[in-house]
């Protein structure tokens, strides 16, 4: 088995030293949070994009904009708000735990009523503090001028809307014998896995800012002011790119890209979506590729029993996984070659 750090990690922890040599020195006490919130941001990325064509690759994974190494796409949107939603919802949530001397609950509405029924009170987590911490390592990585500079704040921006959008409200009874005659409700981080599906949902409805090339490339005030002046329509909590997607199907090296052959797709099973159902026919045959089937052994321990006194024994059960995968069609020429190895027939 070989060990290390794949392709994908470099880039993600590339990505991190980003991000933690770009803060102020005074924020420095949050670089452990603020590695764990862009890890965090990456790996949902790669699970909400695990049967498309783009699969948050490793060639994603950078979120400078120097040396123009990165595209505008709405690939590259969805990065930048992910990125953004878990640097700040790990900040958050580790403010609340009292991992920061100097942060806690948020406690500023407590008291006051909230509704029928229901009073703010316990402990609110403090997307505030996150909000403002995150901001300060996230949208200090773009110092250009230029549009695409305009385009990444604004995404990053739309990822952190997106953590305080999908907040949940829990409440607690008080009365006698469990009445329930007045509640106390506080404000709590959703499960980061329903923001990236929230970002997702944004993903697909991503906008593109119509500029002319000239204006959209130019490292300039008015390249920016331009850009402010279209992104002025749109919502905040919008995603927004400017260049077209390139096509996923293929590969391509200068892009980073490459290509759906060889990537697994799914068939059947009893819990998949209809969306992954789809994905050999999205992944393989509408990228004129064929699906191929490949049958696996795998052995595991079963039937493991416990014996006095103190060994647990187990069988070696083997198991036939069938899984499939976009592979090359087989031309008619190579098919007339091998008709004419084998011979004719009976």
């Amino acid at each position: 088995m070989k060990t290390g750090f794949c392709p994908a990690r470099v880039h993600l922890y590339k990505s991190v030293n980003n991000f933690l040599m770009t803060g102020p020195k005074a924020y420095l006490t949050y670089s452990s949070s603020v590695a764990a919130g862009a890890h965090l941001g990456i790996e949902e990325c790669k699970h909400q994009f695990i049967w498309e064509r783009w699969n948050c690759p490793e060639s994603a994974l950078q979120l400078s904009t120097h040396n123009k190494l990165r595209s505008a796409t709405k690939e590259t949107a969805f990065v930048h708000a992910i990125s953004s939603a878990g640097v700040m919802y790990t900040l958050t949530r580790n403010c609340s735990m009292g991992d920061f001397d100097n942060c806690g609950c948020d406690n500023s509405r407590n008291g006051h009523p909230g509704g029928k029924g229901w009073v703010w009170g316990g402990c609110s987590d403090n997307v505030e503090f996150g909000e403002r911490i995150s901001k300060h390592f996230v949208d200090a990585l773009e110092t250009g001028h230029d549009a695409r500079a305009v385009m990444n704040l604004h995404n990053n921006e739309a990822g952190r809307l997106a953590v305080k959008a999908t907040m949940k409200r829990t409440c607690k009874c008080h009365g006698i014998s469990g009445s329930c005659s007045i509640k106390t409700c506080w404000l709590q981080l959703a499960e980061f896995r329903e923001i990236g599906i929230y970002l997702k949902l944004r993903y697909g409805q991503a906008q593109k800012l119509e500029m002319d090339k000239r204006r959209r490339s130019g490292n300039s005030a008015d390249s920016r002011g331009a850009t402010g002046e279209t992104l002025n329509s749109m919502l905040s909590s919008d995603l927004v790119f400017l260049e077209e997607s390139p096509n996923y199907c293929i590969e391509n090296d200068s892009l980073g890209l490459h290509g759906t052959e060889g990537r697994e797709c799914v068939q059947s099973g009893k819990s998949l979506s209809q969306w992954e159902k789809r994905s050999c026919r999205r992944l393989c045959m509408e990228c004129g590729l064929t699906v191929e089937e490949k049958k696996t052994d795998i052995v595991t321990n079963c039937n493991c029993k416990f014996h006095w006194c103190c060994t647990v024994k187990c069988e070696q059960c083997k198991q036939v996984v069938t899984k499939y995968f976009c592979s090359k069609r087989v031309t008619s020429s190579s098919n007339h070659i091998r008709r004419r190895n084998k011979g004719p027939r009976g």
